[in-house]
Formats: structure tokens, C-alpha cells, sequence
């Protein structure tokens, strides 16, 4: 019995060094000697074998908006910690590791083709009924059809998976899901504070009035939200905001950051800066994102810097108004838009700029900050939400929609570049210790394992 027990000391540990690895809930008396560390042994066991998990995006573009990025990375990280990993999207379709399996679940992606689009075989469907005259109406809709047809699908596949993850769609389909399959929920942050801005954005009523149509779905999901089991955010910024908004307790809402790709997303020493050059990524015409004040802090800077030049990743609206507001500061022929690019395309860029600017009124995360930050950009950044909390003391932070403070900020980088150097440097020393993707699939498959064990899934 002695050498049992030394046998399975020596491939455990110390009791103590497993309790925290098992959770609280795991010893539930003080037996003593080799029966207690048998059982801590089998559950340690259960406790590293590889999960199947099934990711769910709605829509994931894979370049802009950050569910397509979070979905992308998300994956890739719990693959290359042994897990199998499936992702359901609606469209666009995300870009996924050749190892992870994605399961394409087309929707009428109306918001592309257009109302125009629709043909006889669409109307075979209810859900795809549902999705076209939502559209027709001014409604968005995407959620509430991707979850009738995931819930479908799961209903007749989801055996197959230790666990489902849905990344915000926070539809009726979902609560089916959690009927009878562990659900885990990521909500980056609530879409109220979206409404709210493009709302006070707003000029004319019949705007206003269009832009609450089609926020119409957090009817839906603020009451989902309510009634789901478990929920994971990205910044403590975010777990507080959806805790006031969506009326439910903080302490219930798990915090996991997100992650940056840090191998992907790395400076490229053979690719000088152009010291005249300003980067941002930005929904050009998402009040949100804040563009309009960089805007206007780089026109207020252009007389005394008329070399300088402003690269957007981002699609401006033809006739929208930040192009309007490029024609009337006379900007449009220094800044350029480029959209659709690849990561590699990204990185090069951020290689190529002398400083990133992230403007925005609120983010739940942060992720443009944290990318430029790996490409040791130097970044000056805006209180918005959780920016401070990726940012921290290594980049530039400045009061949100305050374009001279954004303009001075860029006047002081253009002026000490040593001072840009050395917060390039900390700022990809801060996100390679705080924010990496491998830090973050350590702790969801920590959570994962906590979710399971509550439904006796372990």
C-alpha cells in the first residue's frame, strides 16, 4: 500500500497541489491514505482529457468587427492545447487552422446580396422567410435565424460534443441548446452601448428611428441573456457594463481576456517605418469607432505636418458621412482606405506606420489596440471602455470624441521619436506577458471543465 501511495504522490503531487486543479467541489470528506488519492488520480485524469467543443458565430467576418478574429484565434489555441474543435458560422465565414472543422450554416447573408437576391428555394424555408422579411423591414434578424438553425442542427449532432460555445448570438435557439447540451456564452460586451451612440449620432428622427428597427433584437437578447446558465466576457469593463445593462448579477458573469496572435501579429525587422505615416482600424462610418475625431485631429494637424498621411483599414460608405467629412476638413486625398486585406497585409501595414491611432467611443475589448501593440506600434489610444485596461502605461491614453487631445498626442510622437520607440517596445512586452492567446485557452478550458463538472459532465 505504501509504494501504491508513493507511486501516485509521485505523479500527483501533494494533495494540496492538486485541490486547486479539481476545484472545490471535488473532495467531499477527509478520508485518508490510498482510496483518497485513487479517486484524486481518476478525477485528475478526467480533469486533462482533451474536450470536444463546438464553436458558434453567427456571423464571422474574419477580418473586421472582431467575431471572426475571436473566433478564428479562439479555436486555433484550444487546438494547440489537444482539443477538438468544430466552429458552425453563419455567413461570412470565418478563417479557421486547417485542423479545426468549420460546418458552413448559410443564412441569406441579406446584408451582402441584397434584398434582390432571394429565389425560389429560399421560401422553402421559414427561418429564411423570417430572415428576408426582417430585412425588407429594417430589421437584423441574423442571430434569431442562426440560432433555429443551429439549435436544428445540434438537436440531431450535439452528442458528439462535451460542450457547445456560442460567441454572442444570445438567440431563442440558444436556450434550446441549453436544454439539453453545457452551453457557454461569450457576450464581448452589450450592443446597448452601440445603440446608444449611433442613437445620440443621429441627426434626423427618421434615423433614429431606422437605427432602433434595427436594434430590435436586444429585445430578444436581454432576455435571453437572463435565463443562460454561463456567461464569459472579455475585460472587466465589459462584466460590468453587461451586468447594468442586462439587469443580472456581475459575480455570475466569468472573465476570460481575449488574446492576441502574437506570433502572427509581430514586428518585421526588415521593413522600415514611414515616419509620416498614421494607421487606425475602424468602421469608417460606425460612430462607435470614433473615426471622424482622428479625422479631425489629422486635419488639425496637416498645415504643420503637411507630409503626413492616414491609413484606415476600413470601407467608408460611398457618400456616407465620413466621407463627407473628409471632403469638407479637404483630407480625402491624405488618407487611404484599404478593406478585405489578410493578416499578413495587416502586420505589414502596422510594420510600415509610425503611429496607430485607436479612436473609439467604446470597445469591449480592444483588439486593434492590442494587434498594433504586438507590432510594437507606438499607440495612442482612447479611454473607450476597455482600451485602458489592454493599453495600460504602455501607450498614450486620451478623453474619448476629443480630437485636440488626440491631435497633441500624435504632435508629441511625431516630435520625440525615441519616446515612440520605447512604447513600441513595452507595448509588445505587455501583451506577450497579459494577452496571448495561450494564456486565454488555458483559462476557458479551465472554465469548461468548471461548466461540465456543474452539469456532472466530469
Amino acid at each position: 500500500m505504501q509504494v501504491e501511495e508513493s507511486i501516485i504522490q509521485s505523479k500527483l503531487g501533494s494533495v494540496a497541489d492538486v485541490l486547486p486543479v479539481l476545484g472545490k467541489n471535488t473532495v467531499q470528506s477527509p478520508d485518508s491514505g490510498a482510496e483518497r488519492l485513487r479517486g484524486e488520480h481518476s478525477l485528475h485524469i478526467a480533469e486533462i482529457k482533451p474536450l470536444k467543443i463546438c464553436l458558434l458565430g453567427y456571423r464571422s467576418h474574419p477580418y473586421g468587427g472582431g467575431q471572426g478574429i475571436y473566433i478564428k484565434y479562439l479555436s486555433k489555441a484550444l487546438v494547440d492545447a489537444g482539443h477538438q474543435v468544430d466552429v458552425i458560422s453563419g455567413q461570412p465565414y470565418p478563417h479557421v487552422d486547417p485542423r479545426v472543422k468549420l460546418i458552413k450554416m448559410p443564412g441569406m447573408n441579406l446584408f451582402e446580396v441584397g434584398l434582390g437576391s432571394i429565389r425560389p428555394h429560399h421560401v422553402k424555408s421559414m427561418t429564411n422567410i423570417i430572415e428576408w422579411t426582417s430585412k425588407l423591414t429594417g430589421g437584423f434578424s441574423e442571430p434569431y435565424c442562426f440560432g433555429r438553425r443551429a439549435s436544428k442542427y445540434l438537436k440531431k449532432n450535439g452528442h458528439q460534443y462535451d460542450l457547445i460555445h456560442d460567441n454572442q448570438c444570445m438567440s431563442y435557439g440558444m436556450l434550446k441548446i441549453q436544454k439539453h447540451l453545457p452551453l457557454v456564452t461569450t457576450l464581448h460586451h452589450p450592443i446597448t452601448s452601440d445603440l446608444k451612440i449611433a442613437i445620440d449620432a443621429a441627426d434626423k428622427w427618421w434615423e433614429k428611428l431606422f437605427i432602433l428597427r434595427w436594434h430590435s433584437f436586444l429585445r430578444m437578447q436581454k432576455q435571453v441573456v437572463k435565463k443562460l446558465d454561463n456567461v464569459v466576457t472579455v475585460s472587466m469593463t465589459s462584466q460590468q457594463d453587461i451586468a447594468s445593462s442586462f439587469g443580472i448579477d456581475q459575480r455570475g458573469i466569468n472573465l476570460v481576456y481575449n488574446g492576441i496572435n502574437t506570433e502572427e501579429f509581430a514586428p518585421i525587422p526588415s521593413v522600415s517605418r514611414n515616419p509620416s505615416r498614421i494607421m487606425a482600424t475602424a468602421s469608417a462610418d460606425q460612430p462607435l469607432k470614433g473615426l471622424r475625431y482622428l479625422l479631425m485631429a489629422f486635419a488639425h494637424l496637416l498645415p504643420r505636418y503637411p507630409e503626413l498621411e492616414l491609413l484606415v483599414v476600413g470601407r467608408p460608405k460611398p457618400g456616407g458621412e465620413t466621407e463627407q467629412l473628409m471632403q469638407s476638413l479637404k483630407i480625402e486625398k491624405k488618407v487611404q482606405f484599404v478593406s478585405g486585406i489578410s493578416t499578413q497585409e495587416m502586420v505589414r501595414y502596422y510594420a510600415e506606420a509610425s503611429i496607430a491611432v485607436v479612436p473609439s467611443i467604446y470597445e469591449g475589448f480592444g483588439l486593434p489596440a492590442g494587434e498594433a501593440m504586438a507590432c510594437e506600434v507606438p499607440v495612442i489610444s482612447t479611454n473607450g471602455g476597455a482600451l485602458p485596461e489592454v493599453v495600460g502605461d504602455a501607450g498614450i491614453i486620451v478623453p474619448t470624441a476629443d480630437a485636440e487631445a488626440i491631435a497633441t498626442s500624435i504632435e508629441e510622437l511625431l516630435n520625440n521619436p525615441d519616446k515612440a520607440q520605447q512604447l513600441g517596445k513595452a507595448g509588445r512586452a505587455r501583451i506577450l506577458e497579459k494577452f496571448c492567446w495561450n494564456v486565454a485557452a488555458d483559462q476557458m478550458t479551465n472554465y469548461y471543465r468548471q461548466v461540465l463538472r456543474n452539469n456532472g459532465n466530469s
